[in-house]
């Protein structure tokens, strides 16, 4: 009927319209894909391309009952509604979560906001936010599943589980399997059993593409993560062999101004070059303010992990804004320092630096 009249069509025609409308909206929404986890489309051959698949994207579930919540000062931070943690600062703000230590390697944890400096490029700036708060995380669990890890696996798995149990309830939890390509095996949650059978998709073969790993997870945290506080947690035995990232353009991404914190676990034993992988762990950690451990026995694994959580949960929430207004860009320097009376010596941990404004990690990394 061309050139009819839309007002001059049948009734029962008209009605369906708006039908027809709706359909055509359902498909073009659905030919829209979602980001894919990382840089490379790569899928699991031992699932038969799908499970395992970073390009594939597994569905966010962001409304899921079991979404991480928690309550926090109203003048800092509250709910959604749909019950997700919202983290409130000002966009000036940068935000360190810091560790203090003692001089007996014990935490710290009865400090006050006028017990802190903090120096950015060796100036001192003035702190607007302070807490100490067992505040939930977004954590990215990066193993590797190379060929040498195979025997190892089990002991490797549990205390990353145990991780978790030790962690924040309220914590959300994603899990990268990685050998010379890299697989997004679960993506948030915080149920327990999902991220075991995530980690139990073992297919230990290949090499080590530990700084991709690294890379895509800290993007994928960056990316998709609901909450403010960051970490990684990356177990490996070898040194990277695979990646086309190199050492230095990985310490670079994680060093954007919101990236994690890393805490490694180097399982080295009789690695050809322990030596450099030791090196290579202990600047990821250090450089964001995390630890790097290498257990001089498998068990030891388990006992680190329950560390890592408990570092976690007792660290200090500093925010500051700049002097230096951070659109000129650049690098940053961070420092911290900590005094009270009754304390000895006590030495800082939180991120040695960041990206600041215009120059983010990525394009400095270029």
């Amino acid at each position: 009927m061309p050139g009819q009249d839309i007002t001059r069509l049948p009734n029962r025609l008209c009605r369906l319209l708006p039908l027809f409308t709706l359909v055509i909206w359902a498909s073009a929404q659905a030919s829209v894909a979602p980001p894919a986890f990382g840089q490379t489309s790569v899928t699991n051959p031992q699932d038969g391309g799908q499970a395992g698949a970073p390009a594939a994207n597994p569905p966010q579930n962001k409304n899921a009952p079991n979404d991480p919540a928690a309550s926090q000062s109203k003048s800092d931070s509250n709910l959604s509604d749909q019950g997700v943690f919202v983290f409130k600062k000002d966009v000036d703000e940068v935000l360190l979560h810091a560790t203090v230590i003692d001089d007996k390697q014990r935490i710290v944890t009865n400090l006050n906001r006028g017990d802190f400096t903090v120096l950015e490029d060796g100036k001192p700036q003035s702190i607007v936010s302070f807490r100490h708060e067992d505040i939930p995380v977004s954590m990215g669990i990066v193993i590797d599943n190379s060929g040498s890890m195979r025997e190892k696996r089990a002991k490797v798995n549990q205390a990353a589980l145990n991780l978790v149990r030790s962690s924040n309830p309220r914590d959300e939890v994603f899990v990268v399997n990685f050998n010379d390509e890299y697989y997004l095996d679960q993506d948030f949650t915080n149920d327990l059993l999902k991220l075991k059978e995530a980690l139990e998709k073992i297919d230990a073969r290949g090499g080590t593409a530990l700084y991709d790993a690294v890379v895509a997870s800290a993007d994928h945290l960056k990316r998709d993560a609901r909450l403010d506080k960051k970490v990684l947690f990356v177990v490996t035995d070898g040194e990277d062999n695979a990646s086309n990232e190199s050492l230095e353009q990985a310490v670079r991404r994680l060093q954007d101004e919101n990236g994690p914190q890393v805490y490694t676990i180097g399982i080295l034993g009789d690695e050809e070059h322990p030596k450099r992988a030791k090196r290579a762990l202990e600047i990821i950690a250090q450089r964001t303010g995390g630890i790097a451990f290498f257990p001089r026995t498998l068990d030891e694994v388990d006992e680190i992990s329950r560390t890592i959580a408990h570092d976690i949960r007792n660290q200090y929430t500093i925010g500051y804004k700049p002097t230096n207004p951070r659109g000129t860009g650049g690098f940053r320097l961070v420092h911290v320092e900590a005094k009270a009376k009754g304390h000895g010596k006590m030495t800082v941990r939180t991120k040695t630096g960041y990206y600041a404004g215009a120059e983010t990690a990525s394009a400095a990394s270029k």
